[in-house]
């Protein structure tokens, strides 16, 4: 839906402030954000609240306690394995993969443009 790219020396939560004022901007009607635990901290939370005020936030955690079937293997936390698997799906363009480009408006017009295309394949149900 959005996108924004930013240096290196931006901090997640901090640069999430900035995705989020300009998303709820373009859309106004979402009312439910989940993060995962880098954006629980105060700074991001009051930073949120000025930016749009209605949004609901849901922090992701992993399972503080873990019993015998996570730790042995994988578990999939809910709602947040849908991230995972977009950046999965989005690290399969090479040009992607690494980081390649001096500006970030060329970051992020690849980044769109393999958004387009991930979108054109799931819709059409074309094979890779």
């Amino acid at each position: 839906m959005h996108a924004l790219v930013h240096s290196a020396g931006v901090q997640d939560r901090d640069g999430g402030v900035w995705v989020m004022a300009t998303l709820f901007g373009l859309y106004p009607f979402l009312l439910k954000l989940y993060a995962d635990g880098g954006y629980q901290g105060p700074r991001f939370q009051a930073g949120l609240r000025r930016a749009c005020r209605r949004v609901d936030v849901e922090i992701v955690k992993r399972s503080d306690q873990p019993d015998a079937v996570t730790a042995k293997g994988f578990t999939v936390l809910p709602k947040r394995w849908i991230v995972e698997r977009t950046f999965a799906w989005l690290n399969r363009c090479r040009r992607l993969a690494k980081d390649w480009e001096c500006h970030s408006r060329k970051a992020l017009a690849f980044l769109n443009w393999a958004s387009v295309r991930l979108m054109i394949r799931k819709l059409c149900q074309t094979p890779k």
